[in-house]
């Protein structure tokens, strides 16, 4: 972009050209391009052919793009959930401290953002009933992965298999899979009956060679799961882990993990603090305190200083960064700290009885839904005959592939998971169109 005063450097690296100078001299080097050592063979001296143009003019192009987008009311789930951001989470995330803190390998500089982590942890260890949850993971796909290398780690017989149940979404058995194929460990699935998992599948499934059982509550084609316990006893019974996939509001209202057996929680904590940006997410990792030194990620804890002050530290980074890469549990360096910030404001800006209010309108908002839809001629809804969170599956007699696509062009979006199935998701963010939504659906379904 133009406009700028060159004297002045770039508005990311605010040096006057004297000062670059003065620093080249510091560390004896006579350029800035001195300091990168860069192989000839990656390295680019061509135009990437962008041409400059002003802020104002940069901006009209970026609208103008933009707007090619399609308006459209989701009604979308399947992994990616929104619920309302207050606007105080912008504001507090937003401040200077936060923004420019990075990674807080610095304790006595950064006291508020380990603090706050400290509180993002603590969240999750209430919610979960697990003693420990790190700050963070990247979203619940590499969670999920990171759970099963923690298997595979701390078990103590051989055994190179994981299974999953089979409405496992593909994208996320596609990270487990690429995660899990350097260690050798093996991605299997057992069948899974009206929504829920087989327990008689799954134990005909389970053998000695199992490190770890994978399921979520909800599920994600929307049902809450009945049979936990009974999957965490088939796990134990082998020696394997048991790893459940759920997140921060569902965890509100539900029987805690810890309860009914699971050794790790996995899932996706930006469904609160975050929009759905289909894509960036934040991953929720809680665990047992007897696997803490086999935690992914970063830990922050409370320890105190030579004046016997209270103080929030980084007390455990197990990435190759840090400790020889040969004791290394995980090479994650991105640092989700921010977006783990965003979640814990959100949370304690609802508070514990806000937190299960929301989780309780999601029960009642898919159930309303689900009965609406159901009374349409040519239209089941649920498909399955069990208690929702957020969304479910409804059948259509019509084929779906034309309903979805009719309600796209009268603007709206659902998935199409079958072919005479399509799923339907409710939140507080679009309640509101509800009414539209039901009678749009029952011109398109007949």
């Amino acid at each position: 972009m133009t406009g700028g005063n060159a004297s002045a450097g770039s508005p990311y690296a605010p040096h006057t050209a004297e000062e670059t100078t003065a620093m080249l001299d510091a560390v004896g080097v006579k350029s800035v391009e001195a300091l990168f050592d860069i192989p000839e063979s990656v390295r680019f001296d061509g135009e990437f052919g962008i041409e400059q143009r002003s802020e104002q003019a940069t901006r009209r192009d970026l609208q103008k793009t933009l707007g090619k987008n399609r308006n459209l009311t989701e009604f979308l789930g399947r992994g990616q959930y929104s619920h309302y951001v207050p606007s105080l989470v912008d504001h507090i995330a937003d401040r200077s401290e936060f923004l420019t803190s990075y990674t807080q390998y610095q304790p006595e500089v950064t006291q508020g953002f380990l603090q706050a982590l400290f509180e993002y942890q603590s969240m999750l260890v209430e919610l979960t009933g697990l003693e420990i949850a790190n700050a963070s993971m990247y979203d619940h796909a590499t969670a999920l992965a990171e759970s099963a290398l923690l298997a595979s780690r701390v078990r103590q017989t051989s055994g190179n298999k994981v299974l999953v149940p089979e409405y496992l979404l593909s994208g996320r058995k596609s990270v487990l899979e690429n995660y899990t194929e350097g260690p050798g460990l093996v991605v299997e699935e057992f069948a899974t009956d009206d929504g829920n998992v087989d327990v008689d599948a799954l134990a005909e499934s389970i053998d000695e060679d199992v490190v770890m059982v994978y399921a979520e509550n909800p599920t994600t084609r929307g049902t809450i799961e009945e049979n936990l316990t009974g999957i965490g006893d088939l796990a134990h019974e082998h020696d394997a882990l048991f790893c459940l996939g759920s997140d921060p509001v569902a965890l509100s209202l539900l029987q805690k993990p810890a309860d009914v057996g699971a050794d790790v929680v996995v899932g996706d904590a930006g469904t609160l603090g975050l929009p759905a940006s289909y894509g960036m997410g934040l991953g929720l990792f809680a665990t047992r305190e007897e696997f803490v030194r086999q935690v992914p990620g970063r830990l922050v804890g409370v320890s105190e200083d030579e004046d016997e002050n209270r103080v929030f530290t980084l007390t455990l980074q197990t990435r190759e960064q840090h400790i020889r890469r040969e004791r290394a549990t995980s090479n994650i360096c991105t640092n989700q700290a921010w977006v783990a910030l965003r979640t814990a404001i959100h949370i304690a800006y609802l508070g514990s009885s806000g937190l299960v209010e929301l989780a309780e309108n999601c029960v009642t908002l898919a159930d309303d839904l689900a009965e609406k839809l159901d009374d349409i001629s040519g239209v089941q809804a649920p498909v399955h005959d069990k208690h929702h969170f957020r969304e479910f599956v409804a059948h259509t007699d019509q084929p779906a592939p034309p309903i979805v696509a009719d309600l796209e062009e009268r603007g709206f979006a659902v998935h199409e998971v079958g072919e005479h199935e399509v799923q339907v998701c409710v939140t507080d963010v679009n309640e509101h169109a509800v009414g539209e939504f039901v009678t749009l659906f029952r011109e398109v379904a007949k």
